[in-house]
């Protein structure tokens, strides 16, 4: 990680700031699996404490699990405050991991290329969630997740750039260590705003 922070404020001084001014930023880590692709589909466009609380509900329900996910029902999934549209993505992950459409176990030993390739083709499952899962669960190095609304945010209020391919071009310049980046710019998205995430 060192090396990617000194690569990192080499090449902006703004990334040495956020240092200087909140310290070191908590690189996510979670577990490989369905459970956390069920996670993620549940954060999307809601905040992480929200998901978190409805996911916990559903462990506390049923075990989460494809063979569970998969019959159970709209109404049991609506009473845990799963919407439709979310219930459905949840069923597709389930229904796909069952037929052996999907071995998720498999993706570790894949390139981001070929993870993209394969988890894009689920409904549901859109590029914000397959950026983070690489970068949560498989520790890859080198993405800037610009379907991440704190990330476009922070862009936008650190280097004045408010198109998302300015900054795509942008973040250029940090490769081989852009998810290091997105960790420095989420960092400094939640030391300013006072709000800590348990990943």
């Amino acid at each position: 990680m060192q090396e990617a922070i000194d690569f990192l404020t080499n090449k902006n001084p703004i990334f040495q700031e956020i240092i200087e001014k909140y310290g070191m930023p908590q690189i996510p880590r979670r577990p490989q699996g369905f459970e956390t692709l069920v996670l993620l589909i549940l954060e999307q466009q809601v905040s992480i404490d929200s998901a978190k609380a409805t996911f916990l509900k559903i462990k506390a329900y049923k075990d989460c699990n494809p063979e569970n996910m998969a019959i159970l029902s709209d109404e049991e999934f609506r009473s845990l405050g799963v919407s439709r549209q979310k219930t459905k993505y949840i069923k597709i992950l389930a229904e796909a991991v069952l037929s052996k459409e999907l071995d998720i176990e498999s993706l570790a030993s894949k390139s981001a290329k070929e993870v993209r390739e394969e988890l894009i083709k689920l409904k549901g499952i859109g590029n914000w969630t397959i950026d983070i899962y690489l970068m949560f669960c498989l520790e890859e190095p080198d993405l800037i997740p610009l379907g991440d609304i704190a990330v476009v945010n922070t862009m936008k209020e650190l280097f004045n750039i408010h198109d998302k391919q300015e900054m795509e071009n942008h973040a250029e310049q940090w490769i081989p260590y852009r998810s290091y980046a997105t960790y420095l710019l989420w960092h400094h998205y939640l030391k300013k705003r006072n709000r800590t995430i348990t990943y």
